[in-house]
């Protein structure tokens, strides 16, 4: 009688697949927190790759803190919610706020800033992810449209069709990119459930 056993054919070693980034709300204690390290250096980060994102290069780190510590006060107020990814080494790899509109006829609406992703970590549908978080809370809190406005021809508007928003139109010479040139920004909306 012939007994196989796993010593004598042992199963191939699969691949170690990727651990997929932690995406957590962030409170506005937590902001404050990652203020002057992860969230600082993501938005130096997407300035210094040249994305619009409403600074000029190059962006002096202890600038992006004080701008990440003021979303803490908005946080705090209730009018923006923060959501971070965390590596597999607890580093700060991508984050997206929601602000709420505070116009008495715009309560249904939100807007989608500031997603930013590391580009140490694109590429990983990590921007959809963050997205998709920011968007399931939306709905859940009662939210029933979505605006953002992005660089006209920027890799973000692949992001933005992809997962279902429409572009509204374009505006010429709407922002500075870091370089500081006027460049086009098409609008987007999402009605939500």
């Amino acid at each position: 009688m012939n007994v196989t056993t796993e010593e004598n054919h042992p199963q191939p070693r699969l691949p170690d697949l990727p651990v997929p980034d932690r995406i957590e709300r962030l409170t506005p204690d937590a902001v404050r927190t990652h203020a002057p390290t992860g969230l600082a250096a993501l938005l130096v980060d997407a300035v210094d790759g040249g994305a619009s994102v409403g600074f000029l290069a190059p962006l002096e780190a202890a600038e992006a803190a004080a701008w990440w510590t003021g979303v803490a006060e908005e946080a705090g107020e209730g009018v923006r919610d923060v959501w971070a990814a965390h590596g597999p080494d607890g580093g700060l790899t991508g984050v997206v706020t929601l602000v709420r509109s505070g116009a008495a006829n715009g309560r249904h609406r939100g807007e989608i800033a500031r997603l930013l992703v590391h580009s140490s970590a694109r590429g990983r549908g990590l921007g959809h992810r963050l997205l998709a978080t920011a968007e399931a809370h939306a709905t859940a809190t009662g939210l029933s449209l979505l605006v953002l406005d992005t660089r006209t021809g920027s890799p973000a508007e692949r992001l933005y069709r992809g997962a279902g928003w429409t572009a509204a139109g374009t505006i010429p010479d709407f922002a500075a990119d870091p370089a500081g040139t006027l460049r086009s920004t098409t609008l987007y909306y999402k009605r939500l459930g």
